[in-house]
């Protein structure tokens, strides 16, 4: 065996046992709780703040790529920057790949062996069409074989991928519990391991999807959406803030522009991380 071999050899290993740590997370009742990241900062802020894992926001990363989010991030771009996030700390990682940044089920394949290859033991794959009407969703089919590539990719590379199948059925104003169920099973059939349901946070509804889905059920939370505590009380597994704490901290940003540049006053940088504790944690490296 060369040395490329063995290279190639230790990080399947080492990305089987993070994608192993990584699925082991998804309990109903005790879930995984994500405060989704988008750059190295973000994510290794996260980890400190003792996250099990990191997720990324593929929005909030648009947006720190110079882009709009809803598929417009460039593939290699989107990947590249999962790879720094994914060297940047311990716990295992997933990818928040949109609808696969690619326009057929072989280019989701593709999409995912990138995903293995940045270092990434997980990916979010969403069934909502962007080129379409306001609430238009890729057709079942379609979007089952999208998923059933994304497992055979990382079957095929002897990683146990955690394939999150994104239901957009609430999000879209697309359907309710009935349609929801009848996409998750669909995509739990092709060889997706959970469901994200963004949403969906109203407890009759979320405790319906956690009774009538085969598999860890994901919903997206925010200001107003019931607490942890209460989600895990109704059997969720998963809980992400998405774009939501990207959208938190561009704001800051924008009200430290205004004061600034508006009253010449600088309120709004009370309480900011402090520069030798941020500093220390960029300077630390963990790989």
């Amino acid at each position: 065996m060369n040395d490329t071999e063995q290279l190639r050899t230790t990080n399947a290993g080492q990305l089987r046992e993070a994608a192993l740590v990584f699925r082991a997370l998804h309990v109903p009742g005790r879930p995984l709780v994500l405060p989704n990241a988008w750059d190295t900062a973000s994510a290794r802020i996260v980890e400190e703040a003792g996250a099990a894992a990191v997720a990324t926001t593929s929005a909030g990363l648009a947006w720190d790529l110079g882009t709009a989010d809803g598929d417009r991030l460039d593939r290699k771009d989107a990947l590249a920057a999962v790879a720094r996030i994914a060297a940047a700390v311990r716990v295992p990682v997933s990818a928040d790949i949109e609808s696969g940044y690619a326009p057929d089920a072989e280019g989701v394949g593709d999409t995912v062996r990138a995903v293995l290859g940045a270092g990434a033991v997980g990916v979010n794959i969403e069934d909502a069409l962007h080129t379409g009407g306001a609430g238009e969703l890729r057709p079942l089919g379609e979007q089952a074989a999208r998923v059933a590539a994304a497992r055979a990719a990382a079957d095929a590379a002897g990683v146990p991928l955690f394939v999150n199948a994104r239901v957009d059925t609430f999000l879209r104003g697309a359907g309710g519990v009935a349609e929801t169920l009848e996409r998750a099973a669909a995509f739990l059939a092709a060889g997706a391991d959970g469901v994200f349901v963004p949403g969906a946070v109203d407890p009759v509804t979320v405790k319906a999807l956690v009774e009538g889905i085969e598999g860890p059920l994901n919903v997206l939370v925010g200001p107003g959406a019931p607490s942890v505590a209460d989600l895990a009380a109704l059997g969720v597994a998963r809980i992400s803030a998405g774009s939501a704490v990207a959208q938190a901290a561009h704001a800051l940003v924008r009200r430290a522009a205004r004061e600034l540049l508006g009253t010449g006053t600088y309120g709004t940088l009370a309480d900011g991380f402090d520069y030798e504790g941020l500093n220390a944690l960029m300077t630390s490296r963990v790989r």
